[in-house]
């Protein structure tokens, strides 16, 4: 169990056989009475953000979270597959697990699978991926003004502003966390 002075950011907690995520807290002392908790959680499974307020001292479960490194194979249309890297065993997570992290995963992408209870509910990416483009906007002449971008698809579907220099034939740098282009990769 963890109390409310063991709150924190990232702190993952469980509610009413929900797993959530902290995303804020603030310990408020009101001129009366005892000492409160205000908190931003995230529903771990639906996404769902809620505001909710403990009263200090108040406790709250420990979830049933399991954590492995898994690969990602291939999306079939309606589900993600990965393989756990200790068992070999495949895993299908929806479009609603998965999340944005969709944008990212290209073939054989090492992740971190999240499970509670025995069942996946989302997966952690790395800070940055390596991905071919699909299709690459032409450069427009004349358009030499600094800092000038244009939009290319990567293999995920996902586009990305990238500089005026990049062609179809580049192998780019993304970051997962925002989604931006970092750089050029090298061969």
């Amino acid at each position: 169990m963890y109390d409310t002075s063991q709150f924190r950011k990232s702190l993952k907690i469980e509610i009413d056989d929900v797993p959530w995520l902290m995303v804020d807290f603030q310990h408020v002392k009101p001129g009366k009475g005892s000492a409160i908790v205000r908190t931003r959680l995230k529903n771990m499974i639906t996404g769902q953000v809620v505001d909710k307020t403990f009263r200090s001292g108040d406790k709250v479960g420990v979830p049933d979270l399991e954590e492995f490194e898994a690969t990602f194979l291939y999306h079939d249309g309606e589900m993600f597959h990965f393989m756990n890297q200790s068992s070999f065993e495949q895993i299908a997570l929806d479009e609603g697990a998965v999340g944005d992290a969709k944008n990212f995963l290209v073939e054989q992408l090492p992740v971190s699978l999240l499970m509670f209870r025995g069942r996946a509910i989302g997966i952690d990416l790395p800070n940055f991926i390596v991905a071919d483009i699909t299709y690459c906007e032409p450069a427009v002449a004349g358009n030499t003004a600094q800092g000038a971008t244009k939009g290319v698809e990567i293999t995920t579907g996902y586009t990305v502003q990238v500089p005026l220099y990049i062609t179809e034939s580049d192998r780019l740098k993304i970051d997962t966390r925002t989604g931006e282009y970092v750089e050029r990769v090298k061969e």
